[in-house]
């Protein structure tokens, strides 16, 4: 059967969560948020691309950092509103400059910041 990216579910805002795990270490590296229109650009390009709901814009991940997501494999979940981009990732993933935005975890009540090392 072949693909329509209408038969994903959105929010009312038209949007769908997008987490992005490494294709080969299965790290996860983020979580962003696609509309239609980005989940076929990214399948279009083969370069992830993301809706920015601050900007209302489009962003290819990397456009301007150079850190890119080079798409390996497209998945949804079972209820179709949720999507995993398995990907290349170029340089880090987060805005921080660390190789994954999920570098702070809870332990015994308090926040601890992984010692993951920086890109």
């Amino acid at each position: 059967m072949k693909f329509d990216v209408s038969a994903l579910k959105y929010d009312d805002k038209g949007l769908i969560p997008a987490i992005a795990q490494d294709a080969e270490t299965g790290e996860v590296l983020m979580m962003a948020w696609m509309n239609a229109e980005a989940v076929q650009r990214t399948l279009d390009s083969g370069r992830v691309t993301y809706w920015s709901r601050s900007r209302q814009s489009f962003w290819v991940k990397g456009e301007s950092s150079g850190h890119v997501q080079a798409l390996v494999e497209f998945r949804f979940d079972c209820d179709r509103d949720c999507v995993l981009v398995q990907v290349r990732q170029t340089g880090p993933a987060c805005h921080t400059n660390r190789r994954s935005c999920f570098y702070t975890a809870v332990r015994d009540g308090y926040e601890a910041e992984l010692m993951a090392p920086m890109i």
